[in-house]
């Protein structure tokens, strides 16, 4: 019997039904998934080599106070009306300082002593010839007390014929002279006592007092160097042993465009904000307007003081002065603005545009500028406080675009 002839079917393979059919797709999935990784990684690394390096400022919140309004602001410093470089009235060598920088001092407290040698050798002179001329007044009030007697004497045996009239005439001759001695050696007593005064003066010059209650802000001398009221000897003398500042005196001087100045007027009511304390806001007033202009700066002086002064208010603080116009009884809430560097502004298709660094990239931010104060830029929209604005952004930078602030050492 003849085996069977074989056919296709002979050749088809079988699939198990339990073989895995998805195990290729699965490789594929996590293969891609990698590629991507590392895709995005290199991104990543390529957007961080190319990001710009800028410089960021925080945006400081300004004004917002309720029931008036800001009508224009000024940028000056915090001066003292009562300020002393104290010196010697005399040239004399230091030999004892008796301050220190930031110590408080009270008026007529002593501050340094200059040598007194040579004026208390002067002194002792002087008081010297004060009482030999004393004794030598004493003396001719004795001798006119015997002269006037023995005037009175002759002048008793002169009238019963007893004494010649030579005894008479030269009885009241010694008496006059003496009383002119007498008159002459008062004058020179007075002379003394007013050189051992003047003397006495020039001991009190060597010593040196506060003028006033106030503060040491500086120390310009030490032991041994020359002082003197005026300048002399070059650098090798000095003018002044040290500098009192009346903290009690502190006020802000500012220089107001002459253009603005019919804005302010004295007894207007005015905020300030010191550099160093960009959150305080300080209560204010206005002093004064110097009447008179710079004609070099077109500015006007303007004088405005402290409601209340603090401890934290130095002389030569740069502050910033806000002043405010009274809108009446009612109260009117003033929108807070934030300040900028005017550094950070540009115009784009007719817009003013900031751009924010946030999160390693530039946001482009359109702003309203309400005014400008010093090299600071007013916004009243566009900006929050506490945000990081770039400051003088490189042309062309766009929104979105990778930034790193820079590192400063």
């Amino acid at each position: 019997m003849s085996s069977p002839k074989p056919s296709l079917d002979d050749l088809r393979i079988e699939r198990r039904p339990d073989a895995p059919r998805s195990s290729n797709w699965s490789w594929l999935a996590i293969t891609a998934i990698i590629v991507a990784s590392l895709a995005g990684a290199a991104f990543w690394w390529h957007g961080r080599a190319d990001a710009v390096e800028v410089e960021t400022v925080l945006a400081r919140q300004t004004g917002g106070g309720p029931a008036d309004r800001t009508v224009l602001h000024a940028s000056g410093y915090v001066t003292a009306r009562r300020k002393a470089t104290v010196s010697a009235k005399v040239t004399g060598k230091v030999t004892e300082v008796l301050i220190e920088e930031g110590m408080k001092v009270k008026e007529g407290q002593v501050l340094s002593r200059l040598d007194d040698s040579n004026t208390k050798t002067g002194l002792d002179i002087a008081q010297a010839q004060l009482e030999s001329t004393r004794l030598l007044l004493e003396e001719t009030r004795a001798l006119l007390k015997q002269a006037d007697r023995e005037f009175q004497r002759v002048s008793d045996l002169a009238k019963v014929n007893l004494s010649s009239q030579s005894d008479l005439d030269k009885a009241e001759s010694d008496a006059m002279s003496l009383r002119a001695r007498l008159a002459r050696q008062e004058l020179d007593v007075t002379t003394a006592e007013r050189t051992v005064a003047q003397w006495n003066q020039q001991m009190a010059d060597t010593i040196i007092r506060a003028p006033f209650d106030g503060v040491v802000t500086t120390k310009d001398a030490q032991p041994g160097e020359m002082i003197s009221p005026v300048s002399a000897g070059g650098g090798f003398t000095r003018t002044g042993i040290c500098t009192v500042v009346d903290m009690n005196s502190l006020e802000i001087e500012l220089d107001v465009n002459e253009s603005y100045i019919n804005r302010v007027e004295a007894g207007q009511p005015a905020e300030a904000t010191l550099d160093a304390y960009p959150d305080w806001i300080i209560p204010c007033k206005v002093i004064a307007i110097i009447p008179t202009a710079d004609r070099q700066k077109s500015t006007v002086k303007v004088r405005v003081g402290f409601i209340k002064l603090d401890p934290r208010i130095l002389p030569d603080m740069s502050v910033k002065v806000a002043f405010q116009e009274m809108s009446g009884p009612a109260t009117v809430a003033v929108a807070p603005a934030v300040l900028v560097p005017k550094n950070a502004l540009q115009s784009h298709d007719g817009h003013d545009i900031v751009f924010i660094a946030q999160n390693g990239r530039a946001e482009r931010r359109a702003v309203t500028i309400r005014d400008t104060d010093g090299t600071d830029a007013i916004l009243s929209a566009g900006v929050m406080a506490g945000e990081k604005v770039i400051a003088d952004f490189p042309a062309g930078l766009k929104d979105g675009a990778a930034v790193k602030e820079k590192k400063h050492e």
